[in-house]
């Protein structure tokens, strides 16, 4: 499964959080691909692609909720959405 995480740092945490991203580049576990990462320049905002399993997604997410707030939304692409509207709606 695909998930969109998105994440905000707050402010008190910008520094620490910077410096973690600079050290480690942000890796995935194991069980956890990334797809795409993108950052709103300006902000302390972000949104991170991956695909994989619950646990390695839930272990990810420990790993920086120390500093970032997250939201994560599962996603699909457009022909699984298309196939499951029109089994709805004909």
């Amino acid at each position: 499964m695909k998930y969109m995480v998105k994440w905000t740092v707050p402010p008190a945490n910008y520094k620490t959080a910077i410096k973690r991203f600079l050290k480690t580049g942000g890796p995935t576990p194991k069980g956890l691909k990334t797809i795409g990462r993108w950052h709103a320049p300006g902000s302390t905002t972000g949104w991170h692609l991956v695909e994989g399993n619950e646990a390695a997604l839930a272990e990810n997410s420990a790993i920086w909720a120390d500093l970032l707030e997250l939201e994560v939304t599962p996603v699909v692409e457009d022909d699984v959405a298309a196939a499951a509207a029109k089994k709805v709606h004909g």
